[in-house]
């Protein structure tokens, strides 16, 4: 099954990258990658890559923006045209952008989503720190 995961889904370096036992870099693949792959556009801000300047979410620009409702309709525009834009190997069905129970500061963003190649409903939280 691993092998039909890497073929469906692609195969890349670990996020966060980590040396095996052997020494040698880990690699991800299957449904692992595309978690990771979410991640790694979520974390990415806008210019931050020289050759793919438009690559990325953002998300940092709200650091010192307030917990409202606005900020989180912005938060979850953001993240919805990000992953549209960036992940063609997921069928968006939603994001929710709550404020995080435990911390005021904060907010939770929930994204669920279909895997194209074999129709598998995913669902990924990050958190997203704010400032005002």
């Amino acid at each position: 099954m691993a092998a039909d995961a890497g073929r469906l889904f692609g195969r890349g370096i670990s996020f966060p990258p980590r040396i095996g036992p052997g020494g040698r870099m880990l690699w991800s693949e299957g449904e692992a990658n595309v978690r990771e792959s979410i991640r790694v556009i979520l974390m990415t801000d806008l210019k931050e890559r020289v050759r793919l300047p438009d690559f990325g979410c953002g998300l940092r620009q709200f650091l010192f923006e307030p917990n409202t409702a606005t900020t989180q309709r912005l938060i979850q525009d953001r993240i919805t045209k990000a992953l549209e834009l960036w992940e063609p190997r997921i069928s968006l069905e939603s994001v929710e952008v709550r404020e995080d129970p435990q911390d005021p500061q904060a907010v939770v963003a929930t994204i669920s989503y279909k895997l194209v190649a074999n129709q598998v409903r995913e669902r990924l939280s990050v958190g997203v720190r704010l400032g005002g």
